[in-house]
């Protein structure tokens, strides 16, 4: 029978309310040859007495109350606690009786004991139904290595999973396929670099569940979005050698990753979930919080009911100090322990509202954030969205951060497939306005909250919803695979299959599908902002028209690394334009485009005049040009844009020499049809004609 360590709640000691979670008090080791001193606090407003049930390395299982309370936090000394072992907490029996569906584990004492994680705890060991935190330990080699503090202007980012992005890479060993070192394996280093992106943003590592329902159609959360425990890296994602070897080699792999991937010049950004919790709503599995003290750690209302502004069962409390600080703490973990780059914050705006439930710009983890001397140095980018009431917020998060601009996504895909499809079907798309202030950098939109044009996030695609292929393959989305009857995911897609929905061999729709990615790919590329490529479509990726994957873990969302035809092109012509934008960038001081003063931005129709207010609003004129570049600049870029059917020869802008005394020469980079290896280097002088072919992009420089 399992005797505990402390067995009354009114022994005091001298631990502390601080730091959260497990830390050494005291130096040296105690009677039972294990490190000494072990200060254990957990933040349980909802709890009257708490206990720490533990389990050393090869030991039994031992209870120990924790014996002080302050402002919620129970806190205690406890002895044979050391590095590696396994541990959870519960309601003192006496006191108050958790709920069934909390995890309990059997002691020696033949009684099953309900256990809930640390909320603090940097690893979970998972074994059935039981999950329990594991003490770590921090060390590790990691030499030379540091944040890499790419500046926002040459960031390049690509949004990858890190199961999906190496499971079926053939150069790839297969006990490396779909996890960390997979992710840092030469072969996926050489691709990445290769490619010319400068961050890789990967969806949630920290440790999730997979919710009841998946679980009862037999598939699970892929995806990620379902975390249980914020300092813990998923260990699903290791090696399998790794995870025999236990949460250390976990831990050592995920940064081996992150150090692998500095090395060649690649900043790591984490996808987090911060809005809500893996507990689901209030009938859902109690896992940690809810146990603990389901009142602050999760927002509800007057009469206790959870409020959700997530879609997903619950919603964290925002407006508890507690909260913002636990938040807090585990990115700077992240930060400090793991080296990462920066986050994208799921549902971000859930993270921002107050007490009234709305969003407030000047919110105190906002600020919290700002003032960190951490945190404000990494990367901090926003989904500024959620789901409740005043839930899209694009633009108005402040100074330091930057947004998933979907104002750039649904224009992008307006003018290149919506408008496209509509005329073609005999009517009308929209007027170039919308696409010219998407490829300025939507300043408009973000001037509000202070920020430049560097705000602005562009994509055209994310894991969520669908790929570049499948927006022009596909008219409608096909779910079905994910057990909902097609009901779920969005069904605003703004895709156009380009005449026959899904696969074709007719070569004339290929090619006209080809052309197409190849335009969305280079406008993302050419646009002011910071571009993100879904990772796949730079290689022709489909998700057989599934535009809400997240429960497919398998070839439907994995990469598909066969090389053919179609593939090679879509990857040359990839590569060929984030070397344009290098290029062009390279070419300007170092803080463009955020000096508006001397940076500049020349709108022109087809005859190289000066835009006019008829010919911006009338949709039957859906050509454009745009010179840009700055005033200090060693060259100046033209991008043309004929969204039209038909071919036109399009005058160039008039320009001269810095002396005044000649015209310009305007030389062709890259045009995105199917002409790029004859004309590319074709020089035209400004006030000259050149033919721009129907859908597509000529891009000069001079």
């Amino acid at each position: 029978m399992v005797m505990p360590l402390v067995d009354t709640a009114s022994a005091v000691d001298a631990s502390r309310a601080f730091p959260l979670g497990v830390s050494t008090l005291r130096p040296g080791p105690a009677a039972d040859g294990s490190s000494g001193g072990t200060n254990v606090a957990v933040y349980a407003p909802g709890v009257r007495t708490l206990e720490i049930a533990h389990q050393a390395p090869g030991g039994s299982w031992r209870i120990q109350t924790l014996p002080n309370v302050t402002d919620g936090v129970h806190h205690g000394i406890v002895e044979g606690l050391p590095i590696g072992s396994r541990y959870g907490f519960r309601a003192a029996p006496d006191a108050e009786v958790l709920p069934l569906s909390v995890p309990t584990v059997d002691f020696d004492d033949g009684e099953r004991h309900p256990l809930l994680l640390d909320p603090y705890g940097r690893a979970v060991d998972q074994r059935g139904d039981l999950l329990t935190s594991v003490r770590m330990s921090s060390d590790f080699d990691w030499g030379s290595d540091d944040r890499l503090h790419t500046p926002w202007r040459d960031t390049i980012i690509y949004e990858a999973h890190v199961r999906g992005q190496s499971m079926l890479h053939p150069d790839i060993p297969e006990a490396l396929r779909g996890t960390y070192a997979g992710m840092a394996h030469p072969a996926m280093i050489e691709h990445l670099t290769g490619l010319g992106i400068t961050a890789v943003q990967l969806l949630p590592v920290h440790f999730h569940l997979d919710e009841p329902h998946l679980q009862n159609l037999g598939l699970t959360n892929y995806w990620g979005y379902n975390t249980a425990a914020f300092f813990a890296p998923h260990p699903a994602y290791a090696t399998q050698s790794a995870q025999k070897s236990g949460p250390q080699a976990v831990q050592d792999e995920f940064k081996g990753m992150v150090k692998l991937l500095h090395a060649a010049g690649i900043e790591v950004i984490l996808d987090v979930v911060y809005n809500h919790t893996a507990e689901g709503g209030p009938d859902g599995n109690t896992v940690c919080f809810r146990g603990l003290g389901e009142e602050k750690y999760y927002r509800t209302d007057g009469n206790g009911r959870y409020i959700d502004t997530t879609g997903c069962g619950n919603t964290l409390n925002f407006g508890e100090p507690r909260v913002v600080q636990l938040v807090l703490d585990s990115l700077r973990c992240w930060v400090d322990e793991f080296h990462v780059d920066g986050f994208r914050f799921d549902l971000a705006v859930t993270l921002c509202r107050n007490a009234a439930n709305e969003f407030d710009p000047n919110h105190p983890f906002l600020k919290a954030v700002a003032a960190d001397a951490v945190l404000s140095r990494v990367k901090l980018i926003a989904e500024p969205w959620d789901v409740g009431y005043g839930g899209w917020q694009t633009g108005r998060f402040p100074g330091g951060w930057v947004d998933w601009n979907d104002h750039y996504r649904d224009a992008m895909r307006s003018f290149w497939l919506a408008d496209r499809a509509a005329i073609e079907a005999g009517g009308h798309g929209g007027s170039v306005a919308r696409l010219a202030d998407a490829m300025s950098g939507s300043a408009s939109l973000f001037e509000p909250s202070g920020r430049s044009r560097l705000a602005s996030l562009n994509f055209i695609t994310a894991h969520d919803g669908f790929t570049m292929a499948d927006l022009v393959s596909y008219d409608r989305k096909h779910n079905e695979a994910n057990g909902e009857q097609n009901r779920d995911g969005h069904g605003d897609n703004r895709s156009y299959n380009h005449g026959l929905e899904g696969p074709t061999e007719d070569e004339t729709i290929l090619a006209r599908r080809a052309q197409t990615q190849r335009n969305l790919m280079a406008s993302l590329m050419i646009s002011l902002g910071v571009p993100m490529i879904t990772a796949g479509d730079e290689l022709g990726r489909t998700q057989q028209g599934n535009n809400n994957a997240y429960c497919q873990d398998n070839p439907l969302a994995w990469l598909d690394w066969t090389s053919t035809p179609e593939s090679h092109a879509m990857l040359r012509s990839t590569k060929r334009v984030i070397r344009l934008r290098k290029e062009f960038l390279a070419g300007q001081p170092h803080d463009y485009p955020v000096r508006d003063a001397q940076s500049y931005l020349f709108w022109y129709d087809q005859n190289g005049e000066p835009m006019t207010m008829e010919r911006w609003n009338d949709p039957r004129h859906r050509v454009v040009q745009l010179l840009l570049g700055s005033d200090d600049g060693q060259m100046a870029g033209l991008i043309v844009v004929n969204g039209g059917r038909e071919d036109i020869q399009v005058a160039l802008p008039q320009a001269v020499n810095d002396d005044g005394t000649a015209k310009r020469l305007f030389e062709l980079r890259l045009t995105t049809s199917d002409l790029h290896d004859q004309r590319q280097g074709f020089e035209v002088a400004s006030g000259e004609r050149d033919v721009v072919q129907a859908n597509t992009i000529n891009i000069y420089r001079t």
